[in-house]
């Protein structure tokens, strides 16, 4: 039978009033509160919302580094105290989401949204009326924490809504933003500095983050179906006076403990235990971590040794712009290829064919860092690094598609849990690089800093090469990867338990 566009099936389980059945509430096919039924632009508002949502925290991300100079000029602190506050941010960023992820189960996708976001914007006040540096890393650590929690649900929300034929395009536009708006905000914020002091910063921020809060709470709707299916039993069960009607969720949620478990242990248990989410989990980190580490040294190379001004300075950051766009334009390719590999299989194409694009640009990641670190003396012309700069953003750029794309697949239902790892180790390599990024390149000598990091780059590069050849052999010896169909969950559960009482 059909109750308020909806339908209802009765069950064989014992209800919580003690009866017999219980009446499962679920979506009709042609339900307009299903989010796969909603029309384009009801689609397409949430995903802009949450892209612009996206935006607004990668530009805080990094927006700080700016201010760093004057800042602890103005606190009496060293420019390495200073530095700590993109190591809270970032650190926040790896240990917030392994506890409050699954959140999400519980209220909704909405509700973690507003509240988060909500919470963010909240704590970039102590960073523009914070009067000592223990204020502002505070600031910084509840900021990394309250951003990291909605931006992990956005690919989640995508599912919600996108079949995934559909869903090519959002998940490529969400990952050029998180990618450009943590490079960009050097572009403005360092003229902001120079100009209007350091804490107007923040006050913009505050402001852009504010607009977009006030439209979260005016158009973001509820996406997770589970919960919508919820507040539907609920409004039943209220209206009826008959306690039978249920989700689907209801009946089948995990304690809040074992949500939790899920969301942490499996996460660290994989990214140990697991070679490919392990080194993938490393090229990716190391991915990172260049990037907040040239938040640094593009200063040591432009002003330093050309003697621009700090305004100027963020210009050299049109570079990695350039190379972001390069790198979204080129994942279409990348689409386009494993869309390729799909049809010469049946129709489903295997994880390995979400490589090609890492195979084809990685390299140009290291290759950027050695012509990087080899044109930063004063008298070469100011174009060549910032042309290696561009080369490095086009390869970071391939190496995370590459790590999520083929991470997802390989790990099917696993890969939320091997994600987050991965996204732990990835966030903490781009928590501590900012800490001795200045003193490394001043150290060594831009040169020889430059050429070592190359040479790690180079030593990595040859994952997605032995991925591709061998990878459906690794995956088969996995416990936890797609290739081992036979393998059941109880037995996965039993090892992850096992790890809990060692």
């Amino acid at each position: 039978m059909s109750i308020h566009g909806g339908s209802v099936v009765e069950s064989g389980a014992d209800g919580e009033d003690g009866d017999s059945k219980v009446i499962v509430v679920m979506f009709d096919e042609d339900d307009k509160e299903n989010p796969m039924n909603w029309s384009k632009k009801q689609k397409w508002t949430i995903t802009v919302l949450l892209n612009v949502m996206t935006l607004c925290i990668g530009l805080s991300t990094s927006a700080y580094s700016s201010g760093i100079g004057r800042m602890t000029k103005e606190l009496g602190v060293s420019q390495t105290a200073g530095q700590v506050g993109m190591f809270m941010f970032n650190a926040a960023c790896a240990v917030a989401p392994l506890f409050f992820a699954p959140l999400c189960e519980l209220t909704g996708r909405r509700y973690i949204y507003v509240s988060a976001f909500g919470l963010f914007t909240a704590f970039t006040f102590m960073l523009v009326f914070g009067q000592n540096l223990a204020t502002q890393l505070i600031g910084r650590m509840l900021q990394g924490a309250s951003g990291s929690i909605g931006t992990i649900l956005v690919g989640g929300t995508f599912s919600d809504m996108f079949n995934p034929s559909d869903r090519s395009v959002p998940m490529s536009i969400f990952t050029f933003i998180a990618i450009f708006s943590t490079i960009a905000a050097p572009l403005y914020s360092g003229y902001i500095d120079e100009r209007l002091g350091w804490r107007w910063i923040q006050r913009i921020h505050i402001i852009f983050s504010g607009c977009i809060f006030l439209l979260e709470l005016l158009f973001l709707r509820e996406s997770r179906g589970s919960a919508i299916l919820t507040a539907r039993a609920k409004r039943l069960r209220k209206e009826t006076g008959d306690q039978r009607f249920r989700s689907q969720g209801e009946l089948e949620r995990n304690s809040v403990a074992q949500m939790f478990r899920e969301s942490s242990v499996r996460a660290i248990y994989l990214l140990v235990r697991e070679p490919v989410v392990f080194f993938f989990g490393l090229w990716i980190s190391f991915a990172w971590g260049i990037v907040f580490l040239f938040l640094s040294v593009i200063p040591i190379t432009f002003q330093d040794h050309h003697g621009w001004g700090e305004g100027k300075t963020g210009l050299a950051y049109i570079g990695l712009i350039v190379g972001c766009f390069l790198g979204f334009a080129t994942g279409f390719w990348q689409d386009s290829m494993y869309e390729k590999a799909a049809r010469n299989n049946g129709g489903v194409a295997i994880p390995e064919a979400r490589l090609y694009g890492a195979m084809v640009f990685g390299p140009l990641f290291p290759i950027g860092i050695m012509i990087y670190a080899w044109t930063q003396f004063g008298h070469v012309h100011w174009i060549a690094p910032i042309i290696a700069l561009v080369l490095i953003i086009l390869g970071i750029y391939h190496v995370f598609l590459a790590v999520y794309n083929y991470t997802s697949d390989a790990y099917a239902d696993y890969s939320s849990s091997a994600i987050a790892g991965q996204g732990f180790m990835r966030n903490m390599f781009g928590a501590v690089t900012p800490l001795f990024a200045s003193q490394m390149f001043r150290g060594m000598g831009s040169q020889w800093a430059g050429l070592m990091l190359a040479m790690i780059g180079f030593a990595i590069t040859p994952l997605p090469f032995i991925l591709f050849a061998k990878g459906e052999t690794i995956r088969s010896k996995s416990k936890y990867a797609a290739a081992n169909t036979g393998l059941a969950v109880s037995k996965v559960e039993d090892e992850e338990k096992k790890v809990e009482s060692n």
